[in-house]
């Protein structure tokens, strides 16, 4: 008497029925087909392989943005230590004067005491006035104009040169000796 196949054995002990048993080997020959062809590979491997791409990307994105980010800050603290450095080599020194400069420090009035020079040269635009950690220092408007390039926040006051006076319609008018703006 021949071996039986395992299929044969479980429908003769009833454990299957015929139906079970076709579709069985309906699998089995469906099987058998792909792995000639070299198709058959399991769909779990191929979802967790696309997983496993995709939060490679995302963590790739992820570390461009950081990058990025680092990037951006040590560029702004170069740019921050440039100013920085401007500022302490073309400080004009002030001499403390009876005149009182009005200007603005974020919403607030401020007033610096100057001589009458440093006063002129204020308002013509020669100089300018700019903001270093806590205290005002007086450079010149070249300067300045550099300054607001990299970063306007630093620069308080710069006002535009105002030396040619010949479009100035109030040229032929006195201006008063004592007169304090």
């Amino acid at each position: 008497m021949a071996a039986k196949s395992l299929q044969e054995q479980l429908l003769g002990v009833g454990l299957v029925d015929k139906k079970k048993v076709k579709k069985l080997k309906a699998e089995s020959l469906q099987h058998k087909q792909k792995v000639k062809k070299g198709k058959a590979a399991p769909t779990d491997m191929d979802d967790r392989q696309e997983v496993l791409k995709r939060q490679r990307d995302e963590k790739a994105e992820k570390d461009k943005q950081l990058n990025l980010e680092r990037q951006r800050l040590i560029e702004e603290k170069a740019v921050h230590g440039q100013i920085r450095q401007m500022i302490e080599q073309n400080r004009i020194k002030r001499e403390s004067g009876d005149i009182s400069y009005h200007f603005t420090d974020n919403k607030k009035v401020k007033k610096l005491y100057v001589t009458q020079s440093i006063h002129n040269d204020l308002s013509c635009g020669r100089l300018a006035i700019v903001k270093l950690d806590e205290n005002y220092e007086l450079i010149a408007e070249p300067v300045a104009v550099k300054i607001t390039e990299r970063d306007p926040s630093y620069v308080l006051v710069c006002n535009n040169r105002t030396e040619s006076l010949d479009d100035d319609p109030y040229a032929d008018f006195q201006i008063p000796d004592d007169l304090m703006w």
